[in-house]
């Protein structure tokens, strides 16, 4: 906390802590770390976004003994509002599309590179995966779409707070087609969040919208097995991804489920 010039009680706010008007939380791959903390320093400021800007440390550095801070930004996620975070989101990159490939992506070795990587058929569907996948992969078609860098998990990182344009924090950083991030986003408010099918018919005008939608299951699906195992599910998880299979795959087959 002294390396980045603050002092005080930590408050633990899940994943971060809070000290004074810092946020400081554990470095993951340092590489991403280091990318990311330049990126968002010099990105200019938007009318239609916040940002969670990165704080050096008092000798100028990113990152001291594992350990990155951002500002504290005001705000709450909300994830009854995710037409709002999709907008966001939007916005987000189209101000960051001019970004070029950053190298950390070939060296990223956790499970949601895992589910990535296979949702992209980089990687194989491990053998003895979860029956929800099937549907999916028999769903998937090739696409032609330019990549960029995106933000891979809008949801519960998209803060909104009254008479404040919403404050994008927390990027996990992938490259894919805009609209596959928009269809994580959309995949997780069908799954956890109480969406309906009207939220994905909604966004049905972004490019490959169905085979995005496919991709994005798979990468969630995937990701939970790598990360738990195959019998790492609960009757509730499963149960709560067939609503939104038969979305994707209707979309995928050119209607509107």
């Amino acid at each position: 906390m002294v390396a980045f010039g603050v002092a005080g009680e930590p408050v633990w706010l899940g994943g971060a802590w809070r000290v004074g008007a810092l946020v400081l939380k554990r470095v993951g791959l340092l590489s991403e770390t280091l990318w990311r903390a330049e990126v968002l320093a010099e990105l200019p400021d938007s009318p239609h976004f916040r940002l969670a800007r990165p704080v050096r440390t008092l000798d100028g550095t990113w990152v001291r003994r594992g350990w990155e801070a951002c500002r504290l930004v005001a705000g709450e996620p909300d994830v009854r509002r995710q037409d709002d975070v999709l907008r966001a989101g939007a916005a987000f990159h189209s101000a960051i599309a001019h970004l070029p490939r950053p190298a950390f992506l070939d060296v990223r070795d956790d499970p949601w590179s895992c589910g990535d990587r296979v949702a992209w058929e980089e990687l194989p569907v491990p053998a003895g995966a979860t029956d929800l996948l099937e549907p999916l992969v028999a769903a998937r078609r090739p696409v032609d779409l330019p990549s960029q860098a995106v933000h891979g998990d809008l949801p519960g990182n998209v803060l909104f707070a009254e008479g404040l344009t919403p404050a994008i924090i927390d990027w996990p950083v992938y490259w894919r087609p805009p609209s596959w991030a928009a269809a994580v986003a959309v995949a997780d408010a069908l799954c956890w969040y109480g969406a309906t099918p009207a939220l994905a018919a909604r966004w049905v005008h972004l490019p490959e919208w169905g085979q995005m939608l496919v991709r994005a299951l798979i990468y969630r699906i995937i990701t939970h097995e790598t990360a738990h195992g195959p019998a790492g599910w609960t009757p509730d998880q499963l149960a709560a991804y067939h609503p939104a299979i038969e979305v994707a795959i209707g979309h995928a087959e050119g209607g509107h489920a």
